[in-house]
């Protein structure tokens, strides 16, 4: 289980906090001739886009259009004073941040007066912040320069994605009309982020999206290829159908164990009760009821399964404990394994298992014990 949890943790790990009902879409180039236009044209998404797609595609909760700036190829693009780097410009809407949200350190993320206002404010990430303010200069309210342009930094944040942290963190953000109207893009979209609304999946969105997106810029409705998209939530659904497939393939094996611990019990049980078969004749002799002789056993059975549950419970956690302290302090977390742990109530619960597994595991030497007479009993040596 601490094996299962491991794998599953790795994989939401570096999802961060993604919203999982979301889709991501884009242009690409036609593939299908439509009234009169060849097949392999460009077009880009508009302003006009995103109002249409709010307008007529009531299931859709949060949308962030998105835009790319020049440079961060290589190429410095940032400059503070004598310093400069080459680094990620995006534009963004608000909602962005509740699509695929960063973890903010210091400030705020952009809001809706920056995008109303076309404010030249920008929210930089902490590999920015430590390359353009290395002294632990408080680098809210400062200034830096982006393709010749001065923004003042109003918020800082670092990527919770172990996977794509590096990247991350050395994104700058600013607000989505800004950027349009600062670098003379226009009213160009480059992709969109959308989630759906609850309890409506989002390829219903997306299906709806894509054909309102092909009919604004007449391209053929069959034409799958020209807007691209990904899907997070199928992925999401895909791997949480695997990790179901793992969980029950790791009960069925641990249900395996605790039976053949269980049949070990039964055993050890019965040559107990072989063993003791003279002994057992006395009490019998003696006046010891049926029911006293199945009690004894039985509970000497219980016993015996509980302790060593215990001690197996102990054990096991230990060894996952012991596994994730030296997974974190040697560093040695991959993408495909993380924190192993094992639910507390679960453990409890395969306990309760054993235990009772235990008592049924006495009831066969227990009846083999009061199926004998008693004189036969005695006679045993």
């Amino acid at each position: 289980m601490g094996s299962g949890s491991g794998l599953e943790n790795a994989v939401g790990r570096d999802m961060g906090s993604m919203a999982t009902n979301s889709v991501f879409m884009w242009t690409d180039r036609t593939t299908m001739p439509y009234k009169g236009l060849d097949r392999g044209r460009r077009y880009n998404f508009r302003n006009g886009d995103t109002e249409a797609l709010l307008e007529k595609i009531p299931e859709i909760k949060h949308i962030g259009p998105r835009i790319r700036g020049r440079g961060g190829n290589g190429n410095n693009n940032v400059v503070r004073g004598e310093r400069t780097g080459a680094f990620t410009i995006q534009g963004d809407y608000p909602a962005y941040n509740l699509i695929d949200p960063v973890g903010m350190r210091q400030g705020r993320f952009v809001n809706e007066l920056d995008i109303n206002n076309n404010r030249k404010v920008c929210v930089i990430g902490d590999r920015v912040k430590n390359e353009m303010f290395p002294d632990g200069e408080d680098p809210i309210g400062q200034y830096i320069r982006i393709q010749g342009v001065y923004f003042k930094v109003v918020g800082v944040f670092k990527s919770s994605k172990p996977h794509r942290g590096e990247y991350e963190d050395q994104v700058i953000y600013l607000p989505f009309t800004t950027l349009q109207k600062t670098y003379n893009y226009g009213d160009v979209v480059g992709w969109y982020s959308i989630t759906s609304q609850d309890n409506v999946p989002v390829s219903v969105v997306e299906e709806k999206a894509k054909a309102l997106l092909r009919q604004r810029h007449t391209i053929h409705p069959e034409d799958e290829r020209a807007v691209g998209s990904f899907n997070l939530e199928n992925e999401f659904n895909k791997m949480t159908t695997l990790f179901t497939g793992i969980r029950g393939l790791i009960w069925i094996v641990g249900i395996g164990t605790l039976l053949a611990g269980v049949i070990g019990v039964s055993n050890i049980m019965l040559i107990i009760v072989k063993e003791r078969t003279k002994e057992i004749g006395i009490q019998r002799a003696i006046g010891a009821t049926p029911w006293h002789v199945i009690s004894q056993v039985i509970m000497e059975s219980v016993i015996l399964t509980t302790l060593a549950g215990y001690v197996g419970l102990v054990l096991g956690v230990g060894v996952v404990e012991g596994v994730n302290y030296l997974l974190v302090t040697s560093g040695a977390e991959s993408d495909m394994f993380a924190n192993p742990e094992v639910n507390f109530s679960v453990a409890i619960q395969a306990l309760e298992i054993l235990v009772f597994a235990g008592a049924l595991a006495g009831l066969i030497p227990a009846y083999r014990a009061v199926s004998m007479k008693p004189i036969d009993a005695l006679r045993n040596e």
